[in-house]
């Protein structure tokens, strides 16, 4: 293992099965010591989460129990937070030092990142590791590509059966879906 940080951000609206199987995949091929999860407050540049933040925060603790390489990082969450990815790296960058950042995403965000806010600071911030899915075009030598099989689960799909009265619990850690109905969400 190396004291590499991965950060990986989202709504995790909710968190799923293949968040977690993300996080592992650059564990293994980073050498990471920890994943920060950063669930994202207000953006503007996405719609917004479905479900309230306190319930997308349980979520995530409830799918994070018990990893020794996973930690929760709520600040984007807090009032006044920008939103940008920028600010976040800014931040992590001053509390860790010299430590090797991996700003984790998919090949669909990276193809993004032109657009972000200040993205040449993002890449001085932060190595980017991307997800390589089949059919992607990464050609970036500053990108760590971390091979990854697709999975066929998406937050959006698990909201719109949650919403139809079908069952997610093979998309979703066991508790996540307990919350889920046990809170009545995606209703």
């Amino acid at each position: 293992m190396t004291s590499g940080i991965g950060i990986l951000g989202g709504t995790f609206d909710p968190v799923h099965n293949a968040h977690l199987a993300m996080a592992r995949a650059a564990i293994d091929r980073l050498g990471l010591r920890k994943i920060l999860w950063i669930p994202t407050g207000t953006t503007r540049y996405r719609n917004p989460a479905v479900a309230p933040a306190p319930d997308r925060v349980a979520m995530l603790r409830l799918a994070l129990e018990g990893n020794d390489h996973a930690e929760l990082d709520l600040r984007e969450l807090a009032p006044g937070a920008s939103g940008y990815t920028v600010d976040t790296l800014h931040e992590l960058r001053l509390e860790n030092g010299d430590t090797p950042l991996y700003l984790l995403m998919g090949a669909d965000q990276y193809e993004k990142l032109p657009t972000w806010h200040r993205p040449d600071e993002v890449r001085r911030l932060a190595r980017i590791a991307v997800f390589d899915r089949p059919g992607s075009a990464i050609r970036d030598r500053n990108a760590e590509r971390i091979p990854f099989a697709p999975m066929p689960v998406s937050a959006s799909d698990i909201r719109a059966r949650v919403a139809r009265g079908e069952d997610v619990s093979g998309l979703v850690p066991a508790p996540v879906a307990n919350y889920i109905a046990r809170h009545g969400l995606y209703r």
